[in-house]
């Protein structure tokens, strides 16, 4: 074509970005449906171009669909879905193609691919190949991990929508050995998932879990020899501390500390009276936590058996000097002890600095005689525990009639259980503390000014049930 022609070139539209030429071809088919509608008769000039559909301007250019056309140019190319990648044994990969056409840009929509398959090459351990996955996704898009949750959360969305599961469902895509999760109801027909939201953690997980070694030049450790079942007897026998330490090792150790019946058995030996009441079935608590007893034994208020609750209070005293330009003071410290039973009893006591923690916490029994040592009822209804008939059990007898003198006085406190951090129950906030006259039973309250918060200190020659 010569350079002074006024016809310019055709562009290719094969190296032409898709949305133009989709664009182009909407602009030329909303041209010809004007022409056709100025014509004052409907069969005369007649384009040799047939439209299907006119397009609605309304419409936004993902939702609208393809204009087909009968002349040179060829209709634009349906954008790619996302799909998995074609790669063997690759379950946990999420299928990203929604039902319809995709609103992603060809280049981000390349992008979300290779992010997809560097989530699956980083959940299959092979770090490096993710690493260099993730790399090329950003360099096509720095936006690519934001749309590929995004088109996460739709696929979600759209295969919860189109299927329900009821209740007793197992969670898609767990592996086989967090099956175990699954625990039944004694007496009913009725199974419950352990732990919805840690299933929903484990969905990607690989299918065969295996303690890894430290170093990959190292082979696999022994530990893989035990049967999963002789793990779980050992497990069972025990603390919940030293389980959870143990979850954190790998994969592997978090499915098995999952089990239903090892927090079954905490469960069973914390949670009966006085740390529930009476008339309260443990059965019914257990279901409000979605029969998850983990759950139930880390979120369900109660207090602690093994240790002491402590309190270390401080307060400024003015003290005399015989100096007018030298002023005194003394900064008083004492401690305050509880220490709960399963009976529902409670030793309480009052102890100065002279007598420090190491030194009262071996002491701290019912057949303890000391000056500010009480002995009390215990019980507790949701976050608030209440202390009540706290008196002196020894008595000291009076030095004119020989007599045993009894208190005139009892006390009693209301405190709020805390858990810093979660499971814990290691906090014990004061509400109230009265002083009940034993004869008219008039409750007098007592000033908190200088009392502090209790913290639990464990002991471990102490039994926690």
């Amino acid at each position: 074509m010569s350079p002074g022609s006024s016809n310019t070139p055709a562009p290719d539209s094969e190296k032409e970005p898709t949305e133009l030429a989709r664009f182009r071809e909407q602009w030329k088919a909303e041209v010809r449906q004007r022409q056709s509608g100025a014509q004052t008769q409907p069969g005369a000039g007649a384009s040799t171009t047939t439209t299907n559909r006119a397009v609605s301007p309304a419409r936004s250019d993902t939702s609208t669909k393809t204009v087909t056309t009968s002349n040179t140019h060829s209709a634009p190319r349906e954008l790619p879905r996302l799909a998995a990648h074609a790669i063997a044994g690759a379950p946990n990969v999420p299928v990203l193609a929604s039902h319809g056409q995709s609103h992603l840009s060809p280049t981000l929509a390349h992008a979300v691919e290779i992010y997809s398959n560097a989530v699956f090459h980083e959940q299959q351990s092979q770090l490096d190949e993710a690493l260099r996955l993730y790399r090329q996704a950003f360099r096509l898009d720095p936006n690519v991990d934001r749309a590929y949750f995004k088109e996460h959360e739709l696929s979600a969305a759209s295969s919860t929508g189109h299927k329900k599961t009821s209740s007793t469902a197992k969670v898609d895509g767990v592996p086989r050995s967090a099956q175990k999760l699954i625990v039944h109801e004694d007496g009913k027909d009725k199974s419950y998932m352990t732990s919805v939201l840690l299933a929903q953690v484990i969905r990607s997980f690989p299918e065969h879990l295996v303690f890894e070694p430290e170093n990959e030049k190292d082979g696999r450790p022994p530990i893989n020899l035990i049967p999963d079942e002789l793990l779980l007897k050992i497990l069972r026998t025990l603390d919940y501390t030293t389980i959870e330490r143990f979850a954190t090792v790998s994969r592997k150790a978090r499915v098995l500390c999952l089990d239903s019946a090892i927090w079954r058995d905490f469960v069973y030996l914390a949670y009966k009276p006085p740390q529930i009441a009476d008339d309260e079935s443990l059965t019914d608590i257990v279901k409000q936590y979605g029969s998850d007893y983990r759950r139930v034994y880390m979120e369900h208020p109660r207090l602690r058996l093994d240790g002491v609750y402590i309190a270390v209070c401080h307060y400024v005293r003015t003290g005399s000097s015989e100096n007018a330009w030298v002023h005194i003071t003394h900064l008083i410290t004492y401690h305050r002890y509880l220490r709960f039973f399963p009976n529902g009893q409670v030793l309480s006591l009052l102890a100065n600095e002279e007598w420090q923690p190491q030194t009262v916490i071996p002491m701290l029994k019912p057949t303890l005689r000391m000056k500010g040592f009480y002995i009390g009822d215990w019980s507790i209804s949701g976050n608030t525990v209440y202390i009540t008939n706290l008196a002196e059990k020894h008595p000291v007898p009076t030095h004119a009639t020989g007599e045993l003198q009894q208190s005139r006085y009892i006390f009693q406190m209301t405190l709020a259980l805390h858990s810093r951090p979660l499971g814990r129950w290691n906090k014990l906030d004061f509400i109230g503390y009265d002083s009940v006259n034993v004869e008219d039973g008039e409750a007098i309250p007592l000033p908190l000014k200088h009392e502090r918060s209790f913290w639990f200190s464990k002991v471990r020659s102490w039994p926690g049930y």
